[in-house]
């Protein structure tokens, strides 16, 4: 972690983070400068691994962090700010009820307490903040579910992938490039935008992989979450024309996907309008853009089992089989862990099984959780 650690201040230099603290003196430093220190200390690492989080997720936190505590006194009815290591359950409890009078979606709450949770955790108060039912919230609806409860893909809401693409390629051909390398090769949206359609088309022998994952000639590199860095195989025409698509509109070999003449926070929010404007939403279509990644996963999936995953109410296939092709989905989404692949493919019989028999995950570490849904391997790996 020492890497990971955020450059501190001169004054701080030699200091332990306790020793830090204890120059803040509750009731005598302001509330709110703590919890910059704390910000300051601890909001570049995850909460859960061993990790720095993104940019993105660094500025949601403290924002909502800093709201949370002015809110306190400006819509929870608390006379005075509480110094963020004396924050108690009544807090957590009476904020609560303002985000459920204010009519906040089940997941943006379970954002709040993960950022809550989080702040716990740097104060050394691990457990701090308690699931749903202990703040009187509905565990049916506010419990996040680790695996896909419903197939959110395009073809399954009865889109017309190509057709609907068409129309936004004719309205703005950067967003229907991004729409079409979302779908071949299983993108996030701002992946798509970042994608460099020369720069990042690679052969074989520049990818760095070993000999025995070579299946075709070129390779395209994506670069992630968390700088996770994968290479997708152009194995099919769907991926190959939506590379070409891509290379017909920059303007030069190492420009990116995105219009010129805006920058990424520009294009996100330009991508994010063309698609409202075409109703690619859950209000009017029932999809949304990330509904492309899933058919690309689920796809993939389809072609390495023969079968549907059991978000599409498939059978039960072997564990190793259905093992080995989560594995080489959550590679093609770009996640370091195979029970992400879960959030696209749904939760397998094999799965459930396993759920039931094992003691419970509570207190488990990831990596814990992780290995005890492993399905036993037996005789030789399946290779796809």
């Amino acid at each position: 972690m020492a890497a990971s650690q955020p450059v501190r201040r001169l004054q701080w230099a030699g200091k332990t983070t306790e020793e830090i603290l204890a120059c803040y003196q509750p009731g005598k430093a302001p509330p709110l400068k703590v919890l910059e220190v704390l910000l300051e200390l601890f909001n570049t690492l995850h909460t859960s691994l061993e990790k720095t989080v993104s940019h993105k997720t660094r500025y949601e936190r403290a924002q909502f962090l800093r709201r949370f505590f002015r809110d306190l006194k400006a819509k929870a009815g608390f006379n005075t700010i509480p110094d963020p290591r004396n924050l108690g359950q009544k807090h957590i409890h009476a904020m609560v009820q303002v985000w459920q009078k204010e009519h906040l979606a089940p997941a943006t709450i379970q954002t709040y307490l993960s950022f809550l949770r989080g702040l716990g955790m740097w104060m050394g108060k691990h457990g701090f903040v308690r699931g749903p039912a202990h703040y009187g919230l509905s565990l049916e609806e506010y419990q996040r579910h680790e695996y896909a409860q419903r197939d959110k893909s395009w073809s399954a809401a009865g889109v017309d992938i190509d057709e609907v693409i068409e129309r936004v390629c004719a309205y703005d051909r950067y967003v229907g490039a991004s729409l079409r390398l979302i779908n071949a090769m299983g993108l996030r949206r701002k992946e798509s935008i970042q994608f460099r359609p020369f720069e990042h088309v690679l052969p074989f022998s520049e990818t760095g992989l070993p000999l025995d994952r070579k299946t075709v000639d070129r390779y395209v590199r994506i670069k992630g979450k968390g700088g996770r860095v994968r290479f997708v195989p152009l194995d099919s025409p769907a991926r190959l024309a939506a590379v070409d698509l891509a290379q017909g509109l920059v303007c030069n070999q190492d420009a990116y996907l995105g219009d010129p003449v805006n920058d990424l926070k520009k294009n996100l929010r330009r991508f994010d309008y063309v698609l409202e404007k075409f109703g690619i939403t859950f209000r009017e279509l029932g999809v949304t853009a990330h509904g492309l990644r899933h058919e690309a996963l689920i796809e993939h999936f389809e072609a390495l089992t023969g079968q549907p995953p059991p978000v599409r109410g498939s059978g039960d296939l072997p564990a190793e089989v259905d093992h080995a092709a989560r594995q080489a989905v959550s590679e093609l989404a770009g996640h370091s862990r195979i029970r992400s692949a879960g959030a696209y493919l749904g939760q397998s019989v094999a799965m459930r099984r396993n759920v039931t028999n094992r003691p419970s995950s509570a207190g488990m570490s990831i990596k814990d959780q992780d290995r005890a849904q492993r399905p036993p391997m037996t005789g030789d790996p399946v290779q796809f």
